[in-house]
């Protein structure tokens, strides 16, 4: 049998999975083969719904997108926190000095994203709404150049573009992502896959831990690769995925915490369309499997 799994360029973990072979080492004894599938963050929870993918992951935003459009999507897995993976920026020479100031401002980030999690969560801890008190205008290839232009007022950067932009010196960090929230790469998959395939999905756990064990021994040559695939320089990549914890976590009550949190934040802004149960997509036997593919992980 084969198994679909969905990977994009912006989940670490899964992009390398998919190009060391780990996890088709691990299912070929099994007799099981994978199938790797180019499928963006956004689009990732609707592919697994409609069956073209059985795992993908994402940040913490799309899951509960998934959920409030009623779609039955359980969680397997979650990176350890990911305190220097993003950050809002603004312009050195802006007379943006707080988050209070953003108010009737336009922002860049990938609407969707985990950034709309760090950015609604930043605006409410400063009595401001995500909805109502900014304009979220979806980021471009040129996002950098438009903040340096004055054509938007701040944006929110990761990963390499971070600290390239950061290198260059005309910006200003308003907000780290990692003081607002625990920013964690979110793996799951769709409930009928955890009622039946909990091993297979455990397995799949722990290849991903696998994958961040290289990652996290060959950062230069992970770097090289990110950058000869995704562009920037290699320098910067190296800087970006030295500040990744390459460490996964079974779901834990703080986890689901954190997404109820962001949950209650992005409906009661308007950008989810109803309020969600996060623990809903809590799965007994999902955790089970997690936690046992990891300790088994440790111990190879």
């Amino acid at each position: 049998m084969t198994v679909n799994i969905g990977v994009h360029d912006a989940n670490p973990s899964l992009y390398h999975l998919s190009r060391l072979g780990l996890l088709e080492q691990l299912l070929e004894p099994l007799g099981e083969t994978v199938a790797w599938h180019q499928i963006g963050g956004l689009a990732t929870a609707r592919a697994l719904a409609d069956g073209t993918i059985d795992f993908g992951g994402t940040g913490s935003t799309p899951p509960l997108s998934a959920q409030a459009a009623g779609l039955d999507l359980v969680y397997a897995a979650v990176s350890a926190p990911r305190p220097g993976h993003g950050a809002l920026l603004v312009r050195a020479d802006s007379d943006i000095e707080s988050l209070a100031d953003l108010k009737g401002r336009t922002v860049h980030l990938a609407v969707g994203s985990w950034q709309t999690h760090f950015l609604g969560e930043s605006l409410a801890a400063h009595g401001l709404s995500y909805g109502r008190d900014i304009t979220a205008a979806r980021s471009t290839a040129d996002s950098y150049r438009r903040l340096l232009d004055c054509s938007v007022d701040a944006w929110v950067a990761q990963g390499a573009e971070l600290f390239a932009a950061r290198r260059a010196g005309r910006v200003r960090t308003l907000v780290e992502a990692g003081d607002v929230i625990a920013d964690r790469s979110v793996f799951f998959t769709r409930r009928d896959v955890a009622d039946t395939r909990a091993e297979l999905v455990g397995l799949i756990v722990r290849a991903l831990q696998h994958a961040d064990d290289w990652a996290a021994a060959h950062l230069d040559e992970a770097a090289d690769i990110a950058a000869a695939d995704q562009g920037g320089t290699a320098a910067d990549w190296r800087e970006a995925l030295a500040t990744l914890p390459w460490r996964l976590e079974p779901v834990s009550d703080a986890f689901l915490a954190e997404q109820q949190e962001a949950a209650d934040i992005l409906a009661e802004a308007g950008f989810l369309p109803r309020p969600v149960t996060v623990a809903d997509a809590r799965h007994a036997a999902l955790d089970q499997a997690a936690t046992s593919a990891l300790a088994t992980g440790q111990e190879n």
